[in-house]
């Protein structure tokens, strides 16, 4: 599956567990608030029990897949979880996942990360049609 638009991104966000994406995405962005694909891959994460229910390591493929033509190679690598173990962002990414679960953070509404995820989709697209 590869996912078009935002609006069929946000779909899968809202039938997922989208507290724990929230929370993980919320704590990203305190830890790196310029960084949005990073927010942005801790967000998506969340796509992928909807995708392959009861396979993680399934789901978080699936996940990185949908995402790579909407919001670029980084995010998707980062959701597929097979970066270097050593690698500054995989590991922010894997902290605030594990942190999530247990956060009892109020990290807003889903619909608050639209404009960033149309933010990160636009850019993608813009430097994809340079290449």
């Amino acid at each position: 599956m590869e996912l078009r638009s935002v609006e069929e991104l946000m779909d899968l966000l809202h039938a997922g567990r989208p507290r724990q994406a929230l929370r993980t995405a919320a704590l990203l962005r305190r830890s790196r608030p310029a960084d949005k694909e990073l927010q942005v891959a801790g967000l998506v994460r969340g796509i992928g029990p909807v995708l392959c229910p009861g396979d993680e390591a399934a789901g978080a493929r699936g996940a990185a897949e949908a995402v790579r033509a909407l919001l670029g190679e980084r995010v998707s690598r980062l959701v597929r979880g097979d970066a270097d173990p050593a690698d500054d962002d995989a590991l922010r990414l894997r902290q605030a996942g594990e942190e999530s679960r247990t956060a009892g953070l109020d990290a807003g509404e889903l619909e608050d990360w639209r404009t960033v995820l149309e933010l990160v989709a636009a850019r993608h697209t813009r430097l994809g049609a340079v290449d």
